[in-house]
Parts: C-alpha cells; structure tokens; sequence
C-alpha cells in the first residue's frame, strides 16, 4: 500500500527542509512526497526541490494546496502533513498496519508540541484526548486517509480556516477514525510567538465561532493577522 505524502508550504524555508529530510526513509520504501507551494516568497521551493517526487503550485491557502496534491498523488493513502511536522519513526507501517489490521479507512496521529513549557504538555493531552473523544483531528496530527474515500467526500472543502475540521466531520460519516498512539512532533512556535495562554483562548473562540456557523474564511482574518 503506497503513501503519498502531501505537503502544503508558503514560506516555510526556516522548517521545511528538516521536515523532508525525515521524510526520506519513506521514499526509499517507494511511497512519495508532494510539496504544494501557495506562492512562496522566501527559498523554500529551492531547498524542498531535491527532497520530493513532485513540487507543485497552487493558489494559497491549506484546503486548495492539499486538494491539489492530491489530485496529482499515486498512493492509495494520502497524508496531509504540516510543513512544521516530524512523523514518527515507521510512520508508513504503523498507518499501512492500522488500516489493514483494523479495516479503517483514515485516522491520525497523537500530537507531541516541540516546546519544553509545562503548560504546552497540557495543550498537547487535551488536543489528543478531545481528538479521540470528538472523532475530530486537526492538521496537526498529520490526518491519513485512502485516497478512495477522500476523492468521494469531494476532498477538502476549500474554506480558508477550520478546514481539518470540516473535513473531518465529512469523513466520520463513513468510517470512526484510527487514532494512532504514536506521536508526530510538531513545532510551537505559533504558540509561543503568539503567547500560550492568548492562543488557547484564541482557539477556543475560533471554535466556538464555527460551532455557532460563523463563516470560517471571516476567522481566518482573527488567526492570520495579514490574512487578505
């Protein structure tokens, strides 16, 4: 069973050739990496070049980026991966495994944050366990699912914030989600640069908003100050 990493990026040169060194040991088991660049200013489509199967463009924002990766992929399981986030070791057998073992159809990793702050190990546990208990992932927990089913759900919907959400709502109503124990490692840096305690809060009032319908490309505005 192949896996086709997808990657979306938009000036992510400070992280992105960390991300796809890791990734390496991956293709050499013949799965493929998809690096899907919404316009990138800085070098990060020079450092990715040598690191992928397939660089690509794409209009900005993370739904479009990954549903266009996505069309272009060859796996039979696509995951969608942050470009700020390290898989674990045997990432490709512990999804091909899960699947096969389970009979599930997509799921996601736990989540460890990069950070050594005490109050980042409690975000880190509430986001896994409100995740195993919700059925619902975020980006963060680099969500996987057979490219079968993500193509009859129609992909992501392309709204310019919540969209791991979205898709996730769409996806549990075919399949629960296989929710790995193992951790992928994803940096903190929007936490700490934006102050832990203000992006908790942050977050809540973005998902209570979308709970209550509030048009989630108007958030995007609230979480990406220069969103245009």
């Amino acid at each position: 069973m192949k896996l086709s990493v997808i990657i979306p990026v938009l000036n992510e040169a400070p992280v992105i050739a960390r991300t796809l060194q890791s990734l390496q040991p991956l293709r050499e088991a013949s799965h493929e990496v998809i690096v899907v660049d919404g316009g990138s200013r800085d070098d990060t489509v020079a450092m990715a070049n040598q690191y992928v199967d397939k660089i690509i463009q794409s209009p900005s924002g993370r739904s479009r980026q990954m549903n266009a990766g996505a069309k272009l992929a060859s796996g039979a399981v696509l995951l969608f991966l942050h470009a700020d986030t390290i898989l674990p070791d045997h990432a490709d057998q512990l999804i091909i495994e899960g699947i096969e073992s389970r009979g599930k159809t997509w799921g996601r990793f736990n989540v460890r944050l990069s950070g050594k702050h005490p109050l980042l190990r409690a975000i880190e546990f509430l986001m896994n366990w409100r995740s195993r208990l919700s059925c619902i992932a975020t980006g963060d927990q680099a969500i996987f699912v057979k490219r079968k089913l993500f193509e009859k759900i129609g992909g992501y919907p392309e709204i310019d914030l919540m969209e791991d959400i979205a898709l996730c709502k769409l996806l549990k109503k075919y399949d629960q989600p296989l929710c790995l124990r193992q951790c992928v490692t994803t940096s903190s840096r929007r936490w700490e640069e934006k102050g832990l305690v203000r992006t908790i809060l942050l977050m809540w009032f973005l998902r209570l908003a979308y709970f209550f319908k509030v048009n989630p490309n108007q958030l995007a505005r609230l979480y990406y100050p220069k969103f245009e």
